[in-house]
């Protein structure tokens, strides 16, 4: 699904928006949260699983590195060799295959491997808020639905930009809403849609 199509126009955001506005404040992070696992699965439902996953390690690591004094050097390093390690399968195994098929031998088998919809996207979205939970920026997201939400945002899920936690981070515990800032935001939408319908589109 991208911002431009009739599907997403018509039908995904005006639930989303209607929605919003509907559900008790408390309920608002798991509404969009739902929302954008929906708009990632509408692309690739088999990897809305591997998401949920890599939200749950970091959160883990997260926690491990902002309790941990003596280890928490080790739990960043092997957080980010595991995000790293994932992002490396799925863009460059095949790459590698080819590499050392070439050069020692033919034995290794090509996979028909699939790549997730911006996975570069949100691997270093999160790896932007592991390492400045490191650095001491802010305290670890205690609750795992905002850091799922942070990750899985989807205006800028498969798109970008890579958006750093410490810049939403009071955004998504707490949103001052007036209609001011509404009619500013379909504003804005609204301008990025003719740019990408009347210019890059064509």
């Amino acid at each position: 699904m991208v911002f431009s199509s009739l599907i997403f126009l018509w039908l995904f955001l005006p639930i989303v928006f209607c929605t919003y506005f509907v559900v008790k404040d408390q309920f608002k992070n798991v509404l969009l949260l739902v929302m954008s696992l929906i708009f990632y699965a509408w692309g690739e439902p088999r990897y809305v699983a591997l998401m949920i996953i890599v939200v749950l390690i970091n959160w883990i690591f997260g926690m491990a590195i902002e309790k941990s004094l003596a280890h928490r050097k080790l739990f960043l390093i092997g957080d980010i060799i595991i995000n790293l390690a994932i992002l490396a399968y799925f863009k460059y195994y095949n790459f590698f295959v080819e590499i050392v098929n070439g050069m020692v031998t033919d034995s290794l088998t090509p996979r028909n491997i699939v790549l997730p919809i911006g996975i570069s996207f949100f691997t270093f979205q999160i790896l932007s808020y592991i390492i400045d939970l490191y650095r001491g920026k802010y305290m670890a997201q205690k609750n795992i639905i905002n850091l799922a939400l942070y990750i899985s945002f989807f205006p800028q899920l498969i798109a970008g930009p890579i958006v750093r936690y410490s810049d939403i981070d009071k955004q998504i515990a707490h949103r001052d809403i007036t209609y001011e800032k509404v009619a500013l935001g379909i504003r804005r939408f609204i301008y990025g849609l003719g740019k990408k319908v009347i210019i890059s589109n064509t």
